[in-house]
Order: structure tokens, then C-alpha cells, then sequence
């Protein structure tokens, strides 16, 4: 959100800028035409760019994909199954001491906002005061005109049904030719429409109260809009030192509107005003090339994302049609329950036919369906990360004998969607793939160089794993727990994945090693690497004891039997951010 909120502003900020310099090419034109690039570059903080992309790939959108919006999902594939554990340690990981500033900079906003409603909300209700304490004035005008003891200038007051409302007396204080000449500054209020652009702006002020550039663009609003108004009356042929003592005799016994949105005869600079009365000649009308400019212009910033979401639309089909090449495939029949046992083991995993898992929290689910780390997993509310759920699942038949035909990273592929399935149905889940500047680590080779084993075959090699019970760890096997790593064969690839579950953070493979290394690592775990209970995918049973309570941490462990070394830095992650999410109902 904060991302979306800052590209918008600056996308506005640079509308506005445009609009400023397009002013400056229009100066010598008419005040009308500088008024409506400011109204536009106005109206651009209410329209993000991101809307317009939207319609455009909605319009763009054929039938068919209406039906099925499925997003494209990038998966990655190793050669050994994740671990599968929880990760107390995780939990608070997606929210860092600096969870305050968002909340403090919304609740600073939402003072700024209510500050300026209060402020508008007091001048409106002068403003009504008035009209209500108004009496009719038998005056010809295309509005009607009333009268009112609150000593408020001459202002046209409402947006469809419009009324001015004039301070008792001005019909004795104005000569008839000065009257006739402020009442032809209100028409042309009416005929803008200037009450209605007006209050556009106040909600720009008010949502953006903290962007300098909407309170540089609504004194030029309101500058124009006066200067517009007064070349109308003068056209009309209203002589100038007339037109110009009438402003000021009105100046003389009345207060200004309390709102930019009550057109007035007495806004903006008045010795500007004055000035530009009665020296300045009529400006200029549009030619027809700077008429096809402005329309030019207009088009390209409206239609141009439009017609950009247009284009893209067909080429994310695409993509979701190559990741996916099939509707998502989904349960035969699902049952989710609540699971409020304690201590009891996680596990979760696929069996031919059937998805099982047990005490097991829907994040860390959701972790496994989208072949991403728990760590990377952000957003949602906290009930994903505590309660623990069990859920049983059956494929249909058909489906269950293709998964076995299937290599397992196909395999492993299609039951990420069939979770993936079950979790939008079941739990109304929505997410949004991002990628983030975080902290990670980066595994180099320490000073001395690695102190790995190449793979060797057969078990004289020194290095080979064994279980407790003596017997050698299969070569497609790892085993996994608390405060120990070992495998034979292991690439690097493996080597960090398996670590960046232990740290619960990404960690970087920079050793530029290229082979295959037999793995035995040792280390005492402290609250920053995770605990793995066994019997989960990607562990062995019993294949470790606890580790030495005195033993080396992970960090010194990987120093001294790798001859490698882990250095925090930060870098692009890829997450997965939960958009909406809901409790499922039992069954």
C-alpha cells in the first residue's frame, strides 16, 4: 500500500508540474484555459494512474478469462523436499520494531484530514447560517437573489440549483451600472460551474492536505477563476474603472467567502486584480493548434494507460495460460478442523490420493502450497501463525493416478494447486506475489577456504551419514533436526535452502562452489534458528540426538566445520503477500 500510495504522488506531482509548464506556454491566452489545466493536474490526485491500467486490462480481458482470473505463479524446484516445521521464532518476523511508523504517520494523516473537514465544516455553517436567515431580493437573474444580514460579499452559494446570496444594502451603496457589473461577475460563476470544480479541489486539499504542490495549485485555481470571470465581464462590455471601483466598494463593507466553493466578486489577490482591470487588454483565444494540443495531451494522459492495460492484458493471458496450461486442479472432497491439542507434533504431507496434515498452521500451509519459505509469507492477520488446524483431503481418482505417473517436480507442481485450491475456496484467500528489500544473508567461503568433502561413493568415505542406529542415509536422503544438517551429495543449492529455513531468513549462495559435498553440520540452537521436530517431510526420524548445550552456535559452526561463512546484508526477496484471508467454516 505505502508503495502504491508514494507512486501515485509522484505520478501527480509530475502531472502538476506539466500542468505548470503548459500554463506558462498559455499565459498569453485566455484565464479560462490555465484554469482547467489546473483543475486537471487537481483532478489527477484522485485518479491514480493504476486505475486507469486496471480498466484498460479489463476492457482487454476476454470472456473466458472473467471467469477464471488465476494469477501466474512461478515455481521453483529443488532436489530434496522441504523441511516442514514450525518456527516460533518466525512469527514475530514479519512484524520489526518498526511497525509504529505506518501507524504514526496514518494517525498524523487522519489529524491533518479531520483538521481541514473541521475548518471547511465551520465556514459551511456560516455560510448556511446565512442563507437560512436570507430573504428573497426582487432582482432579475437567471439565479435566484437573496438577501442576508451576514455581511458576506456577493456569492453564488449550491452546485445544480444555485443561488446568490448578496449582503443587505449593497443595493444602496452600488450605483445601478456597478450592481449590473458584479452581478455579471456572479453569472459567470454560475455558467463555470465554478462551485462545483471548487469543492472538487477542497477534497483534494483534504486527502492531500501534507502535499505542498495542492495548496500551490488551489491558490492558482482560485486566481484564474477570478481572472477568467473578470475578462467575461469585460467582454460583455463593461467599462474598466467601473467594473474595478465596484470590487472595490464591495471590498469596502463586506467580508470574504468563508469557502472556495461560494464564488465570490472579491477573491484572490485584489491589487492583482485591480491591476490586470485596468491596464491589461483581452487576452488571447485558443487558435486551433493549441486547441489540438490540449486535446492531444488530454487524450494521451487518459487513454494512454488505458490503452497500455489495453495491450498488456493479452500478454498476462499469456502467461497465466503458460504457468498454468489448465484450470487449477481441486480436491474431490475437503474436511478442515480446529486442532487445539498442545505439544503435539506438525506434520503435513501428500499420500497417494489423500493430502493429510495435522497440527499445523495455515501459514506454514500456505508457505508449502506456494513453494515459497514461511519467512517469506507476509501480511494476514495473527490467527494464521498461532492456530493450528487439521485437514484431510482426497484427490479425485483420476487425478491420482496421473500424479503418479508425473516426475516429482511435476508432481510436486500440480498438489502446490490443488492446496492452492483448496485455500481459495475454503478460506477465501487472496495473495499477491512482491519482492522486497530484506535482510539476508550470504554464504561465503571464510579465510582458510572450505573445509568440504567432495562427494565420494560407497561407504568408505569418511564423511558418510549414518542414522543412530548405524545404518548409511539413503543418497537421495537428508537428515534434518534440531541443531543438525547432514546429507551426502549436497550442491550448494540445497545447502542454503536448508539453512535459510534454520535462520529464517534468505540465504545467498556466494561461495562459487560448483559440486557436490557431503554435509555434516553440528550446532547448538539458540531462539534465532528454528526448532525441527522429526518425522516431517525432509527429516529423518530419530536422526540426530539433541545437540550439546555447549556446543558451537550456527553461525561458529558453519565457520569451523565448512570452512564457510554467513554475512548479513540485505537484498531483493521474493514474498508472498496475503491480500485477504478467511477463518474457514468446520466441517
Amino acid at each position: 500500500m505505502i508503495s502504491a500510495v508514494s507512486n501515485h504522488l509522484w505520478q501527480s506531482t509530475v502531472v502538476a508540474i506539466m500542468a505548470g509548464i503548459l500554463t506558462l506556454a498559455f499565459r498569453k491566452n485566455r484565464a479560462q484555459v490555465r484554469y482547467w489545466l489546473w483543475f486537471s493536474a487537481s483532478l489527477k490526485f484522485l485518479i491514480p494512474f493504476s486505475l486507469l491500467l486496471a480498466l484498460g486490462g479489463y476492457l482487454g480481458r476476454s470472456p473466458a478469462t472473467k471467469v477464471m482470473d488465476v494469477p501466474a505463479i512461478t515455481f521453483t524446484v529443488v532436489q530434496v523436499a522441504e523441511p516442514f516445521y514450525e518456527t516460533p521464532a518466525m512469527v514475530p518476523s514479519t512484524r520489526s520494531h518498526g511497525d509504529w511508523i505506518p501507524i504514526a504517520v496514518l494517525s498524523l494523516w487522519a489529524c491533518g484530514f479531520a483538521g481541514i473537514v473541521l475548518m471547511r465544516l465551520r465556514g459551511w455553517l456560516r455560510v448556511r447560517a446565512a442563507v437560512r436567515s436570507s430573504i428573497p431580493m426582487d432582482i432579475p437573474f437567471p439565479v435566484p437573489v437573496r438577501s442576508s444580514a451576514a455581511l458576506l460579499q456577493p456569492g453564488v452559494v449550491g452546485f445544480f440549483r444555485p443561488i446568490l446570496l448578496c449582503p443587505a444594502g449593497i443595493v444602496e451603496r452600488l450605483t445601478p451600472s456597478q450592481l449590473q457589473a458584479v452581478f455579471a461577475h456572479e453569472l459567470c460563476h454560475v455558467q463555470r460551474r465554478d462551485n462545483l470544480t471548487a469543492a472538487v479541489h477542497m477534497i483534494v486539499e483534504a486527502v492531500f492536505w501534507f502535499h505542498p504542490l495542492v495548496w500551490w495549485i488551489s491558490a492558482r485555481l482560485m486566481e484564474e477563476r477570478e481572472r477568467a470571470c473578470d475578462e467575461g465581464v469585460l467582454e460583455l462590455g463593461s467599462e474598466r474603472h467601473l467594473y474595478a471601483e465596484s470590487i472595490l466598494k464591495t471590498c469596502q463593507f463586506c467580508a470574504e467567502s468563508p469557502l472556495a466553493c461560494v464564488s465570490g466578486v472579491t477573491g484572490a489577490d485584489l491589487k492583482k486584480r485591480i491591476v490586470r482591470i485596468m491596464t491589461e487588454r483581452l487576452a488571447n483565444r485558443l487558435s486551433f493548434g493549441r486547441k489540438l494540443l490540449l486535446a492531444a495531451l488530454g487524450i494521451t494522459v487518459i487513454a494512454g494507460p488505458m490503452v497500455f492495460g489495453l495491450v498488456c492484458a493479452p500478454q498476462v493471458r499469456a502467461q497465466a495460460a503458460q504457468t498454468i496450461g489448465e484450470p487449477s486442479p481441486s480436491f474431490e472432497v475437503a474436511t478442515i478442523k480446529p486442532n487445539h491439542s498442545v505439544g503435539q507434533q506438525m506434520s503435513a504431507g501428500f499420500q497417494p490420493g489423500r493430502f493429510t496434515a495435522s497440527a499445523t498452521t495455515i501459514k506454514r500451509l500456505i508457505a508449502f502450497a506456494y513453494h515459497v519459505k514461511p519467512f517469506q509469507v507476509l501480511g494476514g492477520p495473527s490467527w494464521m501463525s498461532s492456530d493450528k488446524f487439521d485437514i484431510e483431503a482426497k484427490e479425485p481418482d483420476a487425478l491420482a493416478e496421473e500424479l503418479q505417473k508425473l516426475r516429482t517436480d511435476q508432481a510436486r507442481e500440480k498438489m502446490g494447486l490443488l492446496l492452492q485450491s483448496l485455500f481459495a475456496d475454503r478460506f477465501g484467500l487472496k495473495v499477491s506475489h512482491d519482492t522486497k528489500e530484506l535482510p539476508v544473508y550470504a554464504l561465503v567461503v571464510a579465510k582458510g577456504g572450505p573445509k568440504l568433502q567432495e562427494e565420494k561413493p560407497g561407504a568408505t568415505n569418511p564423511n558418510v551419514i549414518k542414522d543412530p542406529e548405524g545404518h548409511v542415509v539413503g543418497r537421495d536422503s537428508i537428515s534434518v533436526a534440531t541443531g543438525h544438517i547432514a546429507g551426502p551429495g549436497l550442491p550448494m543449492g540445497t545447502l542454503v535452502m536448508l539453512l535459510s529455513f534454520q535462520l529464517n531468513r534468505t540465504v545467498l549462495d556466494q561461495t562459487g562452489l560448483k559440486g557436490k559435498y557431503d554435509v555434516t553440520l553440528q550446532w547448538t540452537p539458540d531462539d534465532g534458528t528454528a526448532a525441527m521436530p522429526a518425522g516431517l517431510e525432509g527429516s529423518s526420524p530419530g536422526a540426530a540426538p539433541p545437540p550439546d548445550s555447549s556446543g558451537p552456535s550456527i553461525f561458529t559452526a558453519i565457520q569451523e566445520q565448512l570452512g564457510l561463512k554467513l554475512e548479513s546484508t540485505k537484498g531483493p526477496v521474493e514474498v508472498l503477500v496475503i491480500d485477504h484471508i478467511e477463518r474457514p467454516s468446520e466441517n
